[in-house]
């Protein structure tokens, strides 16, 4: 009977040992499960600065005139999705506000006041053809979202936004 005791216990013993085991491992895992904020932190950084939601509704409002309402291009202006692919937030902020003609010299490519009025006008209502956008940094809901439209628009290229409104 002393050896039926015995391996009855180290049995037990296994068993213990198994079951302490498991619920270790569970833990661990449960509280990777709980602490989820260094991998959203990571999300976030990696995701372009910005509203999608906003830089749609400039988008919407500033640009798919000419672009095409899902930034395809359209006639009068090109296709803004593979050009996005090759950019940052910096240049396309610099290239938006300050100088959008990609082949024209910088110091070319800004346009003074009243100049750069009466350039807007005639692209918006499409009187000269090919077009070449102006810089929109005197434009205060461009200028205000500017990595809203960035984020709009980078999404898009990056196929995480289909054509269509974003939800907010």
């Amino acid at each position: 009977m002393t050896q039926f005791s015995t391996s009855t216990r180290q049995r037990r013993g296994h068993l213990y040992g198994a079951a302490l085991l498991a619920s270790l491992l569970l833990a661990g895992c449960s509280a990777e499960w709980l602490n989820r904020q260094p991998a959203q932190e990571i999300a976030q950084r990696t995701k372009p600065p910005g509203s999608v939601y906003v830089g749609w509704r400039v988008f919407q409002e500033r640009c798919a005139s000419c672009h095409g309402t899902d930034a395809t291009g359209t006639i009068n202006a090109p296709n803004l999705l593979p050009r996005m692919k090759d950019i940052g937030p910096r240049r396309f902020a610099g290239l938006v506000l300050q100088r959008y003609d990609w082949t024209q010299p910088p110091t070319q490519a800004t346009t003074p006041g009243a100049a750069r009025e009466t350039q807007v006008e005639v692209i918006m209502q499409r009187k000269d053809a090919p077009l070449t956008m102006p810089a929109w940094q005197g434009e205060p809901v461009v200028s205000a979202q500017i990595m809203d439209l960035y984020a709009y628009l980078a999404a898009r290229s990056e196929g995480t936004q289909g054509p269509g409104r974003p939800q907010p």
